[in-house]
């Protein structure tokens, strides 16, 4: 009964949003400024009915998940180092800084440099997700529970046996936080960057397109299929960490 309450509540808001932009586009009379909920839904069944659509949508998911998987592996793998030798964690701490600090346009132009256009998403992506994901495990390590670990080490439990059964429960929650925040940004960083680098085929391109005809019905539309294919991705990736934590957690008992 709460959760069928709960998605009434969650429609009725999204219903009251929708008539308030229907509202400002009839009020505005304008579809150069702003287009109406309707007409940016026709274009998008346009769009779905087009074969560059979803050369476009492969074209970029399969540059911005692959930078984000690349994070996540190199963010593990560093945070484990780090957590076994203080010497990477104070070598890794400045360049963690830098990035989480400096404008993303300053890495995109540099990467446009240095790299060209063609898998700028990819390497922007990585480059926001890796210290989120660095960050976090790291303190997921180091809030691993003590007496664990010390019992592990007395009964000579193997490294790989103690990272799986030890370690990775206590970090899940700080991965799937992670993962969370880092699913979204990598998106919207990455869709950013191709925006800047204009890359052909990709949904970069199609934005900087519509923004330079002033096509806003197409802008709407190619900025819902980045909300959408950005929630599909988080919600499909953090199904698979809950799955994985329920198996080990079974095995492990």
């Amino acid at each position: 009964m709460r959760d069928k309450k709960s998605l009434l509540i969650k429609i009725a808001a999204a219903a009251f949003w929708i008539l308030v932009w229907e509202a400002i586009a009839v009020s505005v009379g304008s579809d150069l400024i702003i287009c109406t909920p309707a007409q940016a839904i026709r274009r998008l069944l346009v769009l779905l009915g087009a074969p560059e659509f979803y050369k476009a949508a492969a074209f970029s998911a399969a540059r911005i998940m692959t930078g984000f998987f690349s994070a996540l592996v190199l963010g593990i793998f560093f945070a484990a180092l780090s957590h076994r030798f203080s010497v990477v964690k104070i070598l890794l701490q400045p360049v963690t800084s830098v990035i989480k600090a400096a404008p993303v346009a300053s890495f995109v132009i540099l990467a446009i440099i240095w790299f060209g256009s063609r898998n700028l998403s990819m390497f922007i992506s990585f480059l926001m997700v890796f210290p989120i994901i660095y960050l976090n495990v790291l303190k997921g390590a180091e809030s691993a529970d003590r007496e664990l670990r010390e019992m592990a080490e007395i009964f000579g439990v193997g490294h790989v046996k103690k990272a799986i059964f030890i370690y990775f429960p206590q970090i899940l929650p700080y991965l799937t936080s992670a993962c969370s925040v880092a699913l979204g940004l990598c998106w919207k960083s990455g869709v950013a960057a191709e925006v800047i680098g204009i890359p052909g085929g990709s949904i970069g391109e199609k934005l900087y397109r519509a923004k330079l005809y002033f096509e806003t019905g197409d802008l709407i539309a190619w900025t819902a299929v980045i909300i959408a294919l950005s929630v599909i991705t988080e919600k499909i990736f953090l199904m698979i960490l809950r799955l994985l934590g329920k198996k080990i957690g079974r095995y492990g008992t």
